[in-house]
């Protein structure tokens, strides 16, 4: 079993504590965040040349599971601001070097993004003006930089056509967040407010989106280091499924808490009752299954390229997006109808079922998790049509 991953399950119920509090802050407790940040689960997917420990992909997802069964918002931020590092090791080594220090001093810092690109650079000696505004800047109260989308931009801030999608790298210090601005119905604590930014960015420190997913950058900075080899369309989605699954994993652990104590109006204990029998059999079972063909799905690719047989195909990564959403789809469904026969009792904001299936809800709903931007591009690709970039994400 890896470190952080025993670390977050001998402290587990001091981590579930703090996830109502955290909801109610709408941001993570101060307590959450010292835990996962003892648990050193962020330094999974982090370079060992940057204090990193370059683990496995699925080291890493085990742990942000684990978080988010029993944390749901800290389990989210986990997965999104974890999987940050790993596109860290891929930058080179000026923007490491800016992030964590030239020998890994600042190895504790964590990197938020919303990758959206809403923001303009305007080319200036050495760089460009960069501004605009994001939503969704999950755990930016808790990070010391941010990667942010954007596009190059002509003098009179517009965005060039056709765009140059880029991602840039910008310190909280030069990052303005908008209080108040995240107001929503589940994953309240992950603080994923607006951030807005006015300031000039080095050219180092941005990359072009197109070259990311083609491992150009990897090719340079990391050509003989397996990790950095897995796509960043197959990480980042992989890591919102984490997010994802933890929830469900956890959601499943409340209704069996919860069926072992109702009682229904008629007098039926849930436990003994068929329709609940098999509506937790079936969630447990879809929710461990995806969980497994994840994994299994990573593994696979990532001994492929540890054995130099090649970059991951586009084909591959199409495949692991359609089965990646798949699997997170049936889990969300399973619980939904295993939720349904909970009872009015459930659905009371004392229930510590009634934040699971929010929390489950947002999470669903993110890009990555969207399943008709998957099955289209890989019919697209079957049948010789265009695929959509947001497919490959």
């Amino acid at each position: 079993m890896n470190a952080p991953l025993q670390y977050i399950r001998e402290h587990a119920e001091e981590l579930r504590a703090e996830a109502r509090p955290s909801d109610r802050l709408g941001r993570l407790t101060d307590k959450s965040v010292e835990i996962i940040r003892a648990s050193e689960g962020m330094k999974i997917l982090h370079s060992k040349d940057h204090g990193g420990f370059e683990g496995h992909p699925n080291d890493f997802f085990d742990w942000v599971v684990e978080v988010g069964r029993h944390h749901p918002s800290a389990g989210w931020v986990a997965g999104v601001v974890g999987i940050h590092p790993w596109e860290l090791g891929i930058w080179g080594p000026q923007a490491e070097d800016d992030v964590y220090g030239a020998k890994g001093e600042r190895a504790e810092d964590w990197v938020s993004s919303p990758y959206a690109p809403f923001g303009r650079l305007v080319p200036t000696e050495g760089g460009y003006r960069f501004t605009g505004r994001w939503p969704f800047a999950t755990g930016s109260d808790h990070v010391e930089w941010s990667i942010l989308g954007g596009m190059i931009a002509g003098d009179d801030g517009e965005a060039l056509m056709p765009p140059t999608v880029v991602h840039v790298l910008v310190p909280m210090s030069d990052i303005e967040i908008i209080p108040e601005s995240w107001n929503v119905m589940g994953l309240a604590g992950t603080g994923s407010n607006d951030i807005t930014v006015d300031a000039f960015v080095p050219e180092h420190r941005v990359l072009v989106a197109d070259d990311v997913r083609a491992n150009v950058y990897t090719d340079r900075h990391r050509p003989d280091n397996p990790l950095f080899h897995m796509q960043f369309g197959l990480m980042f989605p992989f890591a919102i499924s984490a997010g994802t699954f933890g929830i469900a994993r956890g959601a499943v652990d409340a209704a069996y808490a919860h069926i072992a104590k109702r009682v229904s109006t008629q007098g039926t204990a849930s436990k003994t009752d068929p329709f609940t029998m098999e509506a937790l059999a079936r969630a447990e079972s879809d929710v461990e299954a995806g969980i497994a063909h994840l994994r299994q799905l990573v593994a696979t690719h990532f001994d492929r390229v540890s054995e130099g047989r090649g970059h991951i195909s586009i084909e591959d990564r199409l495949r692991f997006r359609i089965d990646q959403v798949r699997a997170t789809d049936r889990a969300v469904t399973a619980v939904g109808d295993l939720y349904r026969l909970m009872g009015s009792s459930a659905i009371q904001q004392a229930s510590p079922l009634e934040p699971y299936w929010r929390d489950l809800q947002v999470a669903a709903s993110h890009v990555c998790n969207v399943r008709e931007i998957c099955y289209t591009a890989w019919g697209a690709h079957l049948f010789g049509g265009q695929v959509p970039p947001s497919a490959l994400y």
